[in-house]
């Protein structure tokens, strides 16, 4: 069983790095090839807005940053679901769509704290 990661700096690198093997498992064509630089753009960009907004100056921008990178996770998750059943199997990346939507809303609870 894996060990679950609680820091989220940590956890959306490791999910990036699994973004990165899922676009390595679809196929070449003209379709798959946007879909995997979409899913590649997005699903790399939610760290690297989360660790932008660790350098924040403001609390407006360091809520800015992570709204950004909630919005960046829900881009993912379309992707994902985009390639069942035609590019991948559903089990293939069932694990994904859960990270990314716990992603979601581990980071909707940050922005709400925040603004509150």
């Amino acid at each position: 069983m894996e060990e679950k990661i609680y820091n989220l700096k940590d956890r959306s690198f490791v999910f990036a790095k699994r973004i990165l093997e899922i676009a390595d498992l679809l196929s070449r064509g003209h379709s798959c090839d946007i879909i995997r630089n979409q899913l590649i753009r997005s699903g790399t960009s939610i760290g690297a807005n989360i660790e932008e907004a660790d350098g924040s100056l403001t609390r407006k921008d360091f809520t800015n940053k992570m709204a950004i990178a909630r919005k960046e996770a829900k881009e993912t998750r379309y992707w994902l679901r985009l390639l069942i059943p035609k590019y991948l199997e559903q089990k293939v990346i069932e694990k994904d769509i859960k990270e990314v939507e716990e992603l979601i809303s581990i980071l909707s609870a940050i922005i709400n704290k925040t603004k509150a």
